[in-house]
């Protein structure tokens, strides 16, 4: 049988395999790969993608799709092959991949909600029915409710059985219907003039005030005609027929930047800039290569970037520039529009879902050649890749913990192979899974070791707090010598960065009564005090309750604040210098959007003397006249069950540390720590990369961890404490199993089944296993076993399971 008109189809639903559906014949023209389509699946419409031509040779009972959503594609063919690795390297539905690369809101699905029938209409008052069939009347006479509607409107969980009878006996009934999409383009009518003169015209007074309106606009949106004129919009359509206005539809782009930048020209490069810029650009457009710059703090990786991203260009390839947050989008899409113009297009989940639409219709179009964003700019619709910049490269925050648990760094050099394009990692303080691939030659190793204009690092000083354990209040907090540096900085009219990677007042309230902590009710950790709120928060599910709470404990209400955070260091800086000019910059003062715009603003404008603020302030940002950095506590995060919590607080420690002497004046770094001899602070304070480095990669080969093996978590989540630690134990059984009986898999080492480090967040119960490997072949082959051949024991309605392949956290 002939396989003309059969394509492969991938649903955005949990489910691993590809569909054939047959295009009917009036759709043929339309139906592309990359564009979506709503087809019959069981008895549902939902939302399919096109990836090609089926090769099945099984046609029998073949579906048609029932239409095609999408005039042009969404992605280019050429990102096919790459949606399929990602789905099969990270062990998750194709169909939900491609759903997850797309902007938000564009799936169209079935949706079945409840109603009334007459004879339900009559049952209300009826005595003979359980409460319960009762309150489910009463709940549907206000409107049409699906299933978790009417619960939340009941306030109380029913079952899908108690609706099934009702609907048997005829009280409710099954409405079946599309559900909108919640994205599409933005669409204006306009009005313009088709005469230029309406001396001669015959008009009545409120047409020729439209027509004078329209003529001094030239074109002015009907909407905002309306808003002068109330009654323009009824006389529109007959004035159009008399030929004196045209009326079209436009489609609006939503602008998602802020202030316009004024334009650049490329700066002149230091000796080793433009040593790394020449490596770079003679490897362009010659296939897949991997580069890792490891260059200090200040010493100008952004102006690289640019000009690599000229010289692409300018051979006809397009440049995904990501970088691991929003915080650090502002600046360097500013220097990008500076450098470039209009041509720049940014994608991150800060922009409105009209935005990202827009943006991403404009990349698909062939508009935009550079786009910047943060890790799910990754899919970004391009063809014709030339360069991909991942820019602090080690960063975390390139991992998705949810969903689809893809690292945007690995998937980039995996996109830049497929697409035969540079992939230029950068960092002052490179991951040690990348330095290690350099070492091994697997990467190609650039380095820029000088800062721009030979300008110095910051000479770092060491303060042991131990010394300071007696003091009381402020003095706890602030060294004498950060305070005197602080007032020296001040003095010299220059900018002072403070550093604790803790937010909040007080993070750990404790009963004085019973020595209790204020822990949260959903998970297995305590509350933080956030003083301007007056609330305890946690940091996890976001559940608060007041700050004038009683211990749950013993009902004492004397709560002792133990503990800090940037809010308690905030206002320790205020009563110490009460004439500065400070400003916290927290996940709590940045939520608002345009909150860390105008945050970076006043820092450029010299508004603000002391800038305090978690590890976002650490992040790549570069501010000029910041000389003196404070590091609170160096600390906090050194006893992590982690086996990178060493590897992430050396990161922090010398990014934090770059943030000062990036000017003209020299900077200076002040460390208080209780550990003045741990290696990670001498290491941090010479920013002694390799030193770090040597010691760190050895014990990574002792205990055989990354980058000396590859990892699988598997994650288990329940409300039910024992159901989950059951399942838990049972899918650790046939890990044991599977490894025993199948030499494949010996060399398999499993950990656990354990209880997670935090057992339990947002009332769910938590549990891993980890799957450990020098290679990841059996690692995937072992989870895929188990997702494929072991189903029904993967599978619990009370327990959630997930593979996460290459995991990133641990906790």
């Amino acid at each position: 049988m002939s396989t003309q008109g059969y394509l492969e189809i991938a649903v955005a639903l949990p489910v691993f395999a590809t569909f054939t559906y047959r295009i009917p014949e009036h759709l043929m023209f339309l139906a592309q790969p990359g564009v979506r389509v709503l087809a019959p699946f069981g008895q549902r419409k939902i939302t399919g993608y096109i990836l090609g031509k089926s090769s099945s040779t099984d046609l029998d009972q073949v579906k048609y799709i029932l239409d095609v959503l999408d005039e042009t594609p969404l992605f280019p063919e050429s990102m096919i092959p790459f949606f399929k690795w990602v789905a099969d390297y990270y062990l998750y539905p194709i169909g939900e991949v491609i759903q997850t690369a797309l902007p938000s809101g564009l799936s169209r699905r079935e949706v079945s909600r409840y109603a009334l029938t007459d004879t339900g209409c009559r049952m209300v008052q009826d005595n003979a029915l359980s409460p319960v069939q009762q309150e489910i009347l009463r709940t549907l006479q206000l409107k049409p409710l699906d299933f978790k509607g009417i619960s939340r409107v009941m306030g109380a969980s029913i079952t899908r059985s108690v609706l099934l009878g009702m609907e048997k006996n005829g009280w409710i009934e099954k409405i079946r219907s599309l559900q909108a999409e919640k994205t599409r383009r933005r669409q204006e009518m306009y009005v313009t003039p088709a005469v230029a003169d309406i001396s001669g015209l015959t008009l009545s007074r409120s047409q020729k005030r439209i027509m004078e309106a329209v003529l001094s606009y030239g074109d002015i949106p009907v909407r905002e005609l309306n808003r002068q004129i109330p009654s323009a919009s009824r006389k529109l359509s007959g004035m159009e027929a008399s030929g004196w206005v045209h009326i079209a539809v436009r489609t609006l782009y939503r602008d998602p930047f802020g202030d316009p930048v004024q334009p650049d020209t490329p700066r002149i490069l230091t000796p080793e800039q433009q040593d790394v810029v020449t490596v770079v650009e003679s490897a362009l457009g010659k296939g897949y290569k991997p580069f890792l710059l490891k260059g200090v703090t200040g010493s100008g990786k952004t102006e690289v970037y640019l000009q690599l991203a000229d010289k692409a260009m300018q051979n006809g390839r397009n440049v995904l520039v990501l970088v691991p947050e929003i915080a650090l989008i502002s600046q360097i899409e500013r220097c990008f529009r500076a450098r470039f113009g209009d041509c720049v297009s940014v994608l991150h989940s800060g922009l409105s879902a009209g935005e990202r639409f827009d943006q991403w219709h404009r990349i698909a179009s062939r508009q935009s050649p550079i786009v910047i964003g943060t890790r799910s700019a990754v899919f970004a619709p391009f063809e014709r890749l030339g360069l991909i910049v991942v820019d602090e490269e080690h960063d975390s925050s390139y991992k998705q913990d949810t969903g689809l648990h893809y690292h945007a760094r690995d998937i980039a050099l995996v996109r830049a192979r497929m697409d035969n394009a540079i992939a230029l990692m950068g960092s002052a303080t490179p991951s040690l899974q990348s330095y290690h691939h350099v070492m091994t030659r697997k990467f190609y190793g650039l380095t820029l070791s000088q800062r721009i204009e030979n300008r110095p690092l910051p000479q770092t000083r060491i303060v042991d707090l131990r010394q300071f354990r007696d003091q009381r209040g402020i003095w706890k907090i602030i060294s004498p010598e950060l305070h005197e540096a602080m007032t020296q900085t001040l003095a010299r009219g220059e900018q002072t960065l403070l550093f604790l990677n803790r937010r909040g007042f007080a993070s750990f309230p404790v009963c004085a009564a019973c020595g209790e902590a204020v822990r949260c009710k959903n998970c297995s950790i305590s509350m933080t005090l956030h003083q301007k709120e007056q609330v305890y928060k946690c940091h996890y599910c976001g559940a608060s309750r007041p700050a004038t709470s009683a211990c749950a404990i013993c009902g004492s209400s004397h709560i002792k604040l133990l503990g800090m955070g940037t809010e308690k260091i905030e206002a320790a800086v205020k009563a110490l210098f009460p004439q500065a000019r400070i400003a916290r910059m927290d996940r709590d003062t940045v939520s608002r959007k345009g909150a860390l715009l105008n945050i970076l603003k006043d820092l450029r404008s010299r508004s603000i003397d002391i800038l305090i603020g978690t590890q976002m302030v650490a992040k790549g940002h570069d501010f000029p006249y910041i000389t003196l950095v404070g590091v609170i506590c160096a600390d906090i995060s050194f006893s992590f069950p982690d086996f990178r919590s060493s590897e992430r607080m050396f990161q922090l420690l010398l990014q934090v540390s770059g943030r000062a002497g990036r000017g003209e004046s020299p900077g200076q770094v002040i460390l208080q720590t209780y550990n003045p001899g741990h290696f990670i602070i001498s290491a941090a304070m010479q920013q002694n990369y390799a030193a770090f480095y040597e010691r760190e990669i050895h014990f990574r080969e002792k205990l055989k961890y990354p980058p000396c093996s590859r990892l699988i978590q598997i994650k288990f989540m329940g409300k039910d404490e024992d159901k989950t630690r059951e399942h838990a134990l049972h899918i650790g059984a046939l890990c044991q199993h599977l490894k025993k009986n199948l030499p494949a898999y010996r060399s398999v080492e499993i950990l656990g089944p354990i209880e997670a480090c935090l057992p339990r967040i947002a009332t769910y119960h938590r549990w891993q296993i980890l799957l450990k490997s020098v290679h990841i072949s059996p690692l995937r082959q072992m989870a895929k076993d188990m997702i494929f051949s072991y189903r029904r024991d993967i599978q619990n309605p009370h327990v959630s399971v997930s593979f996460d392949v290459d995991p990133v956290f641990m906790l």
